[in-house]
């Protein structure tokens, strides 16, 4: 990606700029004849002992030897957006939860602790969305008591590449030892496409309901679903189940899917087609229904979550006009004894 249109390269950046988004090149080969050059932009979680650490979009997090640096700048904090809806990092973040609640939650400052025994990591981490009204070390000692306290790890959502996300705080999780296991996106769109893309007849075929009953669960990847897992999957303001039936009585159904209405927004989630009908149009069926009934509920834009090794989920919702709005990842505790300590007295007073 070429940045420096015009002009010599000059570094006008310094450590002052951590926290922002920078875009820097870098010398990638010993000077001399051939030398290349490697750009990288992302926003800047620090810059020690002549050192650089650039944290990408995807939640990457790049080294740059001071000395390397050719040029460097500070560029705005999150390129617009050519399509799509216009949603804020905070706002997905805050309709996310409400469409996978937990079955118990507790403010921290503006964090929100999380726990559902132990079903999913997205409704057993927190959700850090502001300060948590402790200095850092004070805060991740809370958060690991509680979580000890209900028998489960700790994990912390942060997420990246847009305005408003955590790119920071992750950059201090690493510091202090937290592992990052998890990345996935989330992608947005405009609801109205989905719903007209797919087959009328095959989506005639999908049959909504507002609970997940047996034949919509033996479809469902999670096996061994709990009560918790229950209450989990039938949270949220305005709660759908799809399933295509099977071919058969008694078969598990065809494909299955899950959406959540809350005002302008509809989620999509849990959709699984049976592999042996793949490629035949069910997701696309199964989504079009949904996106009706969001649509008659007056939703008008959509979200849904992928894994970013998902190549046919990821072709799917590239061709319903979805595209990523920033990505999210999952940072697990320490072991205690580990350099990230255990859950205890705060050891330095600094927040990011």
């Amino acid at each position: 990606m070429e940045i420096w249109a015009t002009g010599p390269p000059v570094v006008r950046i310094t450590a002052a700029d951590v926290g922002k988004r920078v875009s820097v090149r870098r010398l990638s080969e010993p000077r001399g004849t051939g030398e290349k050059f490697t750009d990288t932009v992302g926003v800047l979680t620090s810059w020690d002992n002549g050192v650089l650490l650039i944290t990408r979009k995807s939640g990457e997090t790049v080294r740059v030897a001071e000395s390397s640096m050719v040029a460097g700048k500070v560029v705005p904090a999150a390129p617009a957006r050519r399509r799509g809806p216009a949603a804020s990092y905070a706002e997905l973040a805050r309709a996310a939860a409400r469409a996978w609640q937990p079955v118990e939650s507790e403010p921290l400052g503006d964090w929100e602790l999380r726990a559902a025994s132990g079903f999913t990591r997205r409704a057993n981490s927190v959700l850090p969305l502001g300060d948590p009204g402790l200095p850092l070390d004070a805060a991740l000692a809370a958060v690991r008591r509680w979580y000890r306290e209900r028998g489960l790890p700790a994990y912390v959502q942060t997420a990246t590449g847009a305005e408003g996300t955590q790119e920071l705080l992750g950059a201090e999780l690493e510091r202090r030892g937290w592992t990052r296991e998890v990345s996935a996106e989330l992608w947005t769109g405009a609801l109205a496409p989905v719903a007209d893309r797919a087959d009328p007849a095959a989506a005639a075929a999908v049959r909504l309901s507002r609970t997940a009953d047996e034949a919509w669960l033996a479809r469902y990847q999670r096996k061994g679903v709990s009560e918790v897992a229950l209450k989990v999957l039938g949270g949220g303001p305005s709660v759908w189940f799809a399933t295509v039936p099977g071919a058969h009585a008694g078969d598990a159904p065809a494909a299955i899917g899950r959406c959540v209405v809350d005002g302008r927004w509809a989620s999509f989630a849990a959709v699984e087609v049976d592999p042996a009908l793949r490629r035949r149009g069910l997701a696309g069926a199964v989504l079009a229904a949904l996106a009706r009934r969001a649509l008659d509920e007056g939703a008008s834009a959509a979200w849904l979550q992928v894994e970013t090794d998902n190549t046919a989920a990821r072709a799917l919702y590239a061709g319903l006009g979805f595209t990523a709005h920033h990505a999210y990842h999952h940072y697990r505790e320490p072991e205690p004894g580990a350099d990230g300590g255990a859950a205890g007295p705060p050891s330095s007073p600094a927040s990011p």
